[in-house]
């Protein structure tokens, strides 16, 4: 059973005609007899009573009439949607992304939006506990995120988007020697960060850092959101440590970037997805994105 094969069901079921339905289909009318006959041969019943002047739908081929409408009406509906979404005419995509990653999606949205201006997207910054939670769910398309935080799941796909390193963010009169900050500079500093509730993975980075440079902070105020970091910092309680293209593509003219000095700090991040995802807006923005990917000459996983 085809969808032309229904298209001819239902065209004689409304005309009573076969070469009307003929004439409908742009088929013949022999074909449309054979199109009947295959179908009453895989439900096992007659669908007309014919004779060499009448035709006339049987009690099976009336219960049958709605269903195969629904099929073609379904049918007809996604491929008006599919198409519209190819011309960038309508869609709805849905992604969420932590708070140390907006820039990237915000370049990806550009290049999307660009191309596809009609498709609606909506966009949530989500802490590290809801991520968990709307990775496991079907609520959104895709997640930005460091690649530390995917679960283990057969069920998530997911692709490397770019790499970033963390600095040092500080008030715009904090002076150093242009060499880069160490283990010496920050030991009597007071620190502002981005919670460990907020970016578990980015607060466990910085203990390290801690680690490396053999102190434990004396003072430590944590905010959820990067705002707030950078008004605390440009007003001089404290300083803070950031992905690097998020606190250079901020600028703020309170604050200003430092390097650190003779240690790694590389972060890794990611877009996330469920492999059983079916809305072809999203399709088109994974497509968008993985051409940014390549275009830009990073490198490209998928785990």
């Amino acid at each position: 059973m085809d969808h032309i094969q229904l298209k001819c069901f239902i065209s004689v079921a409304r005309t009573l005609s076969f070469s009307e339905a003929a004439r409908r289909n742009y088929v013949s009318q022999s074909t449309v007899s054979r199109y009947i006959r295959d179908l009453e041969k895989e439900f096992g019943v007659k669908l007309f009573e014919r004779t060499r002047r009448d035709v006339a739908l049987t009690n099976e081929g009336k219960l049958l009439l709605p269903y195969a409408q629904e099929i073609i009406d379904t049918l007809n509906k996604a491929t008006s949607v599919v198409s519209q979404l190819n011309s960038g005419s309508g869609g709805r995509l849905r992604f969420a992304y932590d708070a140390t990653s907006v820039d990237y999606p915000t370049k990806c949205l550009k290049c999307f939006a660009e191309k596809y201006p009609n498709i609606a997207v909506d966009m949530l910054q989500m802490s590290g506990t809801d991520r968990f939670s709307a990775l496991g769910s079907a609520d959104y398309d895709f997640y930005f995120l460091l690649r530390d935080m995917l679960p283990d799941s057969d069920d998530i796909e997911s692709v490397v988007t770019h790499k970033d390193s963390l600095s040092l963010l500080v008030p715009k009169d904090y002076t150093t020697d242009g060499k880069g900050i160490d283990g010496t500079s920050l030991k009597n500093q007071k620190f502002v960060l981005l919670s460990e509730s907020e970016s578990p993975i980015l607060y466990m980075e910085i203990m390290d850092i801690f680690r490396t440079f053999h102190f434990s902070p004396d003072s430590v105020t944590e905010y959820n959101d990067v705002r707030s970091i950078y008004m605390a910092v440009g007003a001089g309680m404290g300083v803070s440590i950031l992905p690097t293209q998020l606190v250079k593509n901020y600028g703020q003219p309170s604050v200003k970037v430092v390097d650190f000095n003779g240690i790694e700090t590389d972060l890794t991040y990611v877009l996330a997805w469920r492999k059983s995802n079916s809305n072809p807006a999203a399709h088109l923005f994974l497509s968008t994105v993985k051409n940014r990917i390549s275009f830009a000459d990073d490198e490209e996983y998928v785990l």
